[in-house]
């Protein structure tokens, strides 16, 4: 059907496609569906299918020009599509539909000329990724990270029980509380009443913050509060602003924290016999975060350099989907739908454009490194073996503390094995990467603050 092509390189990694149909073709076509229309069409004063193509050109002319344009467009495209021998680089991503430019006039005595433009995976020249430099933190696991983590298995197997009933509220206790807002002239707002919220006093679990003003409170006793909010507050509907509350103080409970001892190792895991054993499995576990953390700083690092030595333009229509998919993960993580995300950020002052645009940077450049890793993969002809795999869910299995044959019979759903070959790939190239460059130790850093922020 196509007796020629073209293909013209746009800028953002967008091409426009240019294709010409014989006007042999374009008659046939249109005397072929003028013919089913002859068959099918009733005609006032004739019998069905006995109309002449006269008329049928005269009263539908228009509309059957345009139905036989969108025909041959259609299947100019999927014949082109299918055809193997056209080239793999230049053939629209998934997601990126062809845009049919500049409206063509289907003329019957003319070859058909259009083109369409649409996104392709980028090209680009591969720069440097071997010989770099770069620097990472040290750190090390102190006797503070190990006291910390068992202040907070201390704090899950705390018992939470009733304090006396004159005792005032301090730091660390169990609160319940009723709340309401007060009008300017103090009468309680109809709709912003909330009953027995219970949280921590002193974590700052709670919308208007008042835990300074709980404290000292005791139970039963009702308190009017006056707090301002500073313009940066974490709360738009807050920020700038001062709020009246009527608090009611209607529960207190203080957590009995246990002993630091080695019952309370074996309370934790019957594997523990002393709290020297429950000790070291804690440093053995944030060693192991620790190194994760840095070979993370340490792959990401190389590839920042390599980013810089590589430019790419990443398609639009890419960009489009990979903030789509953080939206959708977004609205999954607020139980709730895209659609219905988009009106909840409305009302809080952050608009969905706003806060796309501020997604933007991080997304082309999420993209720009996954495009480096998947060309480096294929460069370097990496493949998961049967017996990566095999050993890969060993290690999960091990590691999850989770019976071998229960995970892999979850990574035999769809196409989660497909999924853990990417895994397994990438996993290797990033040992070639940190093989192939020099890190240089960099400033020594504490282990709360390296693995605070693990984006």
């Amino acid at each position: 059907m196509v007796i020629s092509k073209d293909i013209a390189r746009l800028e953002h990694s967008s091409v426009r496609l240019t294709l010409t149909v014989g006007k042999d073709e374009v008659r046939s076509q249109y005397n072929e569906m003028l013919a089913n229309y002859t068959k099918s069409l009733q005609i006032p004063g004739f019998r069905k299918g006995k109309a002449p193509k006269e008329v049928l050109e005269r009263k539908f002319g228009g509309a059957l020009k345009d139905e036989v344009l969108s025909r041959i467009i259609e299947k100019s495209i999927t014949e082109l599509f299918d055809d193997e021998s056209f080239p793999k680089e230049d053939r629209p991503l998934p997601y990126s539909t062809p845009q049919v430019q500049d409206e063509p006039v289907l003329d019957l005595d003319a070859d058909l000329t259009f083109s369409m433009v649409y996104d392709v995976l980028p090209r680009f020249t591969m720069g440097t990724w071997k010989g770099l430099e770069v620097e990472v933190p040290r750190a090390d696991i102190s006797a503070e990270d190990i006291n910390r983590e068992l202040e907070v298995i201390r704090d899950r197997n705390a018992i939470v029980m009733d304090k006396d009933e004159k005792a005032a509220a301090a730091k660390g206790d169990v609160v319940t509380v009723n709340y309401l807002e007060l009008s300017g002239t103090g009468e309680p707002l109809p709709g912003t009443e909330r009953e027995d919220f219970v949280f921590t006093l002193g974590t700052g679990y709670n919308v208007f913050k008042f835990d300074d003003e709980i404290t000292g409170m005791k139970k039963g006793e009702t308190r009017d509060i006056e707090k301002s909010y500073p313009a940066g507050f974490e709360d738009k509907d807050l920020a700038g602003k001062t709020r009246k509350i009527r608090v009611t103080l209607s529960a207190l409970k203080e957590k009995k924290l246990p002993e630091l001892d080695d019952d309370l190792a074996q309370d934790v895991d019957e594997k523990y016999k002393t709290l020297e054993d429950l000790k070291n499995s804690i440093r053995e576990r944030l060693a192991g975060n620790l190194k994760k953390r840095l070979r993370d700083i340490t792959v990401s690092g190389i590839l920042e350099k390599v980013m810089e030595n590589t430019p790419v333009e990443v398609p639009e229509s890419m960009i489009r989907i990979e903030l789509e998919s953080r939206w959708r993960n977004l609205a999954r993580r607020f139980n709730t739908s895209p659609e219905e995300l988009v009106k909840i950020m409305d009302k809080s002052g952050q608009g969905y454009d706003a806060i796309i645009t501020e997604w933007r940077p991080d997304a082309v450049k999420a993209l720009h490194s996954r495009l480096i890793v998947e060309t480096l993969m294929k460069d370097l002809a990496l493949e998961a073996s049967d017996e990566d795999v095999e050993q890969t869910l060993e290690a999960v299995a091990a590691e999850s503390n989770s019976p071998p044959e229960d995970i892999k019979k979850y990574y035999q759903q769809e196409n989660m094995k497909e999924y853990l070959k990417e895994e397994i790939k990438e996993r290797k190239l990033f040992d070639i990467l940190v093989k192939e460059n020099t890190v240089k130790p960099g400033k020594k850093v504490n282990y709360l603050d390296l693995t605070a922020n693990n984006g």
